[in-house]
């Protein structure tokens, strides 16, 4: 089968499509025919050098949607999508013709979604999903979600809207805040750091319970943003992992920080959690994903490229 590898970190030229054989699953294991395999940030950040824990060579990739090919009786034939934080790291990814994983860390493919959009969704939805989760977003909880327009952001405002939660969104261009505003959410466009607190609190008279920062610069202009006993949301950082934390302002908000890290979940965890939301999609209560690129395994290593590069489009990777 034909693979994206990478036998060095450090370089995207590591990439490289190889021949490997196709894997044989274990006792307790699936062998999945992939149909299509998102392509993440991370993925892009696992070449690099980014996670320490990474073994070579490897094969990358988290996400992915596709056929069950061997495994137990009531799986095979099936159409799955997974995700999960061995996959691509300790063991081989998703950048493949065919990967093994656990028959517990498959979960059944909403009929409504295509391969190629169930496998877009794995990080970004199950990343979201542990936020909403930890932060204790529910009916009424106003939540401010910083960089909304990505794909984690995006995916925050959708569920946070399907359990009822007061939702405001917070971009950086004016064509964004008008998309968003066009999709029904209330929205604000981010400005300098020090004017959040004052543009958050008009909208949500004391502040946002709960603030998502999706960007991972926004931590220190949040606190004055937050309500009392709020929470805020982080999965990200400046590159050299420390910022300012006004901790007295905090402190006497009685509010936390969350760190939210989708690396923390193996397949198994993911999988109850594409579960929980998948359901949602074919009962039309959460939007179908659009804008997606497809494009062959084999020009992979360009597209690594175009991440690494900045890309907003969501890349999916068809074998």
């Amino acid at each position: 089968m034909k693979v994206l590898q990478f036998s060095r970190t450090g370089d995207l030229a590591a990439l490289e499509v190889v021949e490997l054989p196709t894997p044989v699953p274990a006792e307790g294991e699936v062998l999945v025919q992939i149909k299509a395999a998102g392509l993440n940030p991370s993925d892009v950040k696992n070449v690099l050098g980014r996670f320490p824990y990474t073994t070579l060579p490897r094969v990358p990739g988290r996400d992915f949607s596709g056929v069950v090919i061997e495994g137990p009786q009531e799986l095979v034939g099936q159409e799955v999508w997974g995700t999960g934080n061995q996959i691509g790291f300790s063991r081989n990814g998703s950048h493949a013709g065919y990967i093994t994983l656990s028959a517990k860390g498959v979960a059944l493919k909403p009929k409504s979604l295509s391969f190629a959009q169930a496998a877009s969704l794995g990080v970004p939805y199950t990343t979201a999903w542990d936020a909403l989760e930890r932060s204790l977003v529910g009916a009424n909880t106003r939540l401010l979600v910083i960089g909304a327009n990505g794909a984690v952001g995006s995916a925050a405002i959708a569920l946070a809207r399907v359990r009822g939660a007061q939702v405001l969104a917070a971009v950086r261009r004016p064509e964004q805040l008008k998309a968003l505003r066009e999709q029904g959410f209330e929205a604000i466009l981010l400005e300098t750091p020090e004017q959040l607190g004052a543009q958050v609190n008009e909208v949500f008279s004391g502040g946002a319970e709960v603030i998502f920062d999706t960007t991972g610069f926004w931590l220190p202009a949040a606190v004055p943003a937050l309500a009392q006993f709020g929470r805020i949301a982080i999965i990200a950082a400046p590159v050299d992992g420390h910022v300012q934390l006004p901790a007295l302002a905090l402190y006497r908000k009685g509010g936390s920080v969350v760190g939210i890290n989708s690396l923390l979940y193996g397949v198994e965890a993911c999988a109850r959690m594409l579960e929980q939301f998948g359901k949602l999609f074919d009962d039309g209560t959460l939007p179908l994903p659009g804008g997606l690129i497809e494009s062959p395994l084999e020009d992979g290593p360009a597209r690594y490229a175009q991440v690494n590069a900045g890309a907003a489009e969501k890349i999916i990777l068809l074998p």
